[in-house]
């Protein structure tokens, strides 16, 4: 980690300890959602599993529409008693099973993969694995890292566990990639501290990144182009740092279509980098920053973006629909509603909307969220100090946001509804937002690093809170039925669970333990950093040109 501010080398130490520590409280906290989320109450999670353990058993990846679920799968589907309702349900239904009505399968009863039952037979009529309109990338990952951890083979509910915990490591990596965006963009340590704990404040985030699925690899490819797109605007014009976006891009597009947003970031990169006039230090032409760019698309292609134009190819659509949907019975949106309907789902479902969208954060929390994210981008594009990293950096949640939308309404304008507002789906732009959260805190505290030392203890103890507060949120709303105590409740989780009441209770004073340990260190940051007063500047002192 190159150094981008003047201070002693001490302050560096306690910057590089204080990010450790609210990274592995996020860390944690993610763990804490794997272990609390019921199986395969995380959207398309059984498919996820399904697909996983197909490439650990050899059976490849089939054509869209062409993958079944195994055995395995569709006994594991029965003892997870999907899908009946949960107790947090935003509309009860009585008719339906209810999920606290169920009699949890005894662990030692749950089936185990086996070669006999982890490949569908040759013309099952069992249901339709939509994934394989993926790439694979994740999925291999999850088969090797099921093989070497010895649970290829075990319970079905130990391997989800497994494969969640592995999309913690992924999420828990972006942690520090976006305060080096934010630090890079700023030249302030303290304000890329300050947003270090932010995914904490997001329950659907822990959720999703906690649970089984594709998207945690996004989210850390999206990190790391938006980082090395920081260092670009920032005048980082090395041929290495080009290959470097073409790696990390091509990885993403080898995960899910949703990195082909990145490529707009990439882009204006390279556009608003420093040129022949740019002060105080002069880069190079635009030729040669657009050469360079293009390097690094072209590299993305070669590792990934070949996929999608292979599917052109191949089968007319560069993501072919794997599982077409039945829109029977689903509720068709007035014209005059479809915009703001839309709009407002995806925010929901971005901020907080559990298992397969049925468990709603209510409306209060998500429109404030919403307003503090748009001022932040808002205050970030238009200030004067780091304008052109944050624009670059905002195309990516501003691409993923839109592109959601405007596939929903698409689909709206041929069948009358609203379908695949997932919130999830902008996750890949979550450093970027992080940044420019960042970047905004920055400018409204005078760029004194002295009040953003002060912010971060702040900021830690405010995410600790909500942390805690949104796990005990998701508890009740998949545990706790009408009448439950909290005792109920808690014997609840620990029957369904994979690990013991032991093992629950350890896991949970460990998260509270390291939640507790990263506000400590955020509060010790501010005697660290606040032995000079000074003014932290981006790197480059791109402040000087108008950026």
């Amino acid at each position: 980690m190159s150094p981008v501010t003047r201070d002693t080398p001490p302050c560096e130490r306690a910057y590089r300890r204080t990010l450790a520590l609210l990274t592995l409280a996020v860390a944690l906290w993610a763990t804490a959602w794997a272990v609390l989320t019921p199986g395969f109450r995380s959207p398309d999670e059984q498919n996820h599993l399904n697909s996983v353990v197909r490439l650990a058993y050899g059976g490849g990846w089939p054509a869209p529409g062409e993958a079944h679920f195994a055995p395995v799968t569709v006994q594991a589907v029965a003892e997870a008693a999907y899908p009946a309702d949960l107790p947090g349900r935003w509309q009860h239904r009585p008719q339906e099973t209810q999920f606290v009505e169920v009699t949890p399968v005894p662990d030692d009863e749950r089936v185990r993969i086996s070669a006999q039952n982890a490949l569908p037979a040759a013309g099952t009529s069992a249901d339709v694995d939509q994934m394989t309109q993926h790439p694979p990338a994740w999925y291999a990952l999850g088969a090797l890292t099921l093989h070497a951890t010895g649970t290829a083979d075990a319970r079905w509910d130990e391997a989800l566990l497994v494969l969640r915990l592995l999309d913690v490591v992924l999420f828990a990596a972006t942690v520090p990639l976006a305060a080096a965006t934010t630090r890079r963009l700023t030249g302030s340590r303290s304000a890329a501290l300050l947003v270090a704990p932010l995914p904490m404040l997001v329950p659907q985030v822990g959720h999703i990144l906690g649970a089984a699925n594709n998207d945690a690899l996004v989210v850390l490819t999206g990190a790391g182009v938006t980082y090395l797109a920081a260092r670009v605007v920032t005048g980082d014009l090395r041929w290495r740092t080009a290959v470097g976006i073409g790696l990390v891009l091509g990885v993403g597009l080898l995960t899910k279509v949703m990195l082909a947003f990145a490529i707009p970031t990439v882009v204006a990169a390279y556009l608003l980098a420093p040129g022949p006039r740019s002060a105080p230090r002069a880069g190079p032409r635009l030729a040669a920053r657009t050469l360079r760019g293009f390097v690094a698309l072209a590299v993305g292609f070669v590792v990934g973006g070949w996929w999608w134009a292979r599917n052109w190819l191949v089968d007319g659509a560069v993501q072919p629909v794997g599982l077409p949907r039945d829109y029977t019975g689903m509720t068709r949106v007035p014209a005059d509603e479809v915009v703001s309907d839309a709009i407002g789902r995806t925010a929901q479902a971005f901020f907080g909307n559990l298992a397969w969208l049925e468990v709603r954060l209510p409306g209060t929390f998500v429109v404030v969220g919403s307003t503090l994210l748009v001022l932040a981008g808002l205050i970030a594009l238009a200030l004067p100090g780091a304008r052109r990293g944050a624009l670059a950096v905002a195309l990516l949640p501003a691409g993923l946001f839109a592109g959601v939308v405007v596939n929903a309404l698409r689909h709206w304008s041929e069948t009358g509804v609203l379908v695949a507002l997932q919130g999830r789906y902008v996750f890949g732009g979550l450093t970027a937002l992080a940044a420019l959260v960042g970047i905004a805190v920055w400018h409204a505290l005078g760029h004194r690093e002295r009040r953003l030392a002060r912010a971060v203890p702040v900021a830690a103890a405010v995410c600790a809170v909500a942390a805690v507060a949104g796990l005990v949120w998701a508890f009740g709303a998949m545990y706790q039925g009408p009448g439950d105590t909290v005792v109920d409740a808690w014997q609840r989780w620990v029957a369904w669970s994979p690990l013991g009441g032991g093992t629950l209770a350890a896991v949970l004073v460990v998260v509270g333990a390291g939640l507790v340990a990263a506000v400590l260190a955020a509060a010790r940051w501010h005697h660290a950093a606040t032995t000079t007063e000074r003014r932290a500047e981006p790197v480059g002192d791109l402040a000087r040109s108008g950026a």
